[in-house]
């Protein structure tokens, strides 16, 4: 979110936005947020972000349906409803691998998408207003902490001769 104490610097292009983000933060100030219309190689690095923790979410939930499934699929047809057709025994793993694929990979999928909405904090009422209307067609936005030492102008003589578009 944007407030009176936060400091917008606008980029057209990410390969100043790189080397911007690498002197700010070099200065000591703090980078509240970027935003980009599209993925950027290198800003999570640059930002020294730390690897996301969604692929476990999606590997215990892909764990935790494909266990599901399988066992359904045996209590079903070893204990609820035993029924021998076409001479197979009544706990024919081979015949039980798609559903337990299946199961696996739902699970997976709705787990990390779910564990993703809650991290981001998105829900159905999360009303956005951007803050430049550029950043969902082609400017690059780093929001940086405007509050102590650090100021508009500070930062200009941090990113002298880099590609800054506008600070605000």
């Amino acid at each position: 979110m944007e407030n009176s104490n936060t400091i917008t610097i606008v980029f057209e292009d990410e390969q100043p936005m790189l080397q911007a983000i690498k002197k700010i933060r070099e200065s000591g100030a703090e980078i509240i947020d970027v935003l980009t219309p599209f993925p950027v190689h290198g800003l999570d690095t640059a930002l020294s972000m730390k690897r996301s923790r969604i692929p476990w979410v999606g590997f215990f939930g892909g764990l935790f349906g494909g266990l599901l499934g399988f066992g359904f699929q045996a209590w079903v047809f070893t204990v609820d409803y035993p029924l021998v057709f076409g001479g197979k025994p009544l706990l024919s793993v081979p015949s039980f691998i798609p559903v337990t694929f299946e199961c696996t990979i739902l699970f997976a999928g709705l787990s990390m998408a779910g564990a993703f909405l809650i991290k981001s904090k998105l829900k159905p009422d999360k009303k956005f207003e951007p803050i430049d209307p550029g950043i969902t067609d082609d400017k690059f936005l780093v929001l940086v902490d405007g509050t102590g030492d650090t100021s508009a102008d500070k930062i200009k003589s941090v990113l002298v001769g880099i590609g800054i578009t506008e600070i605000k």
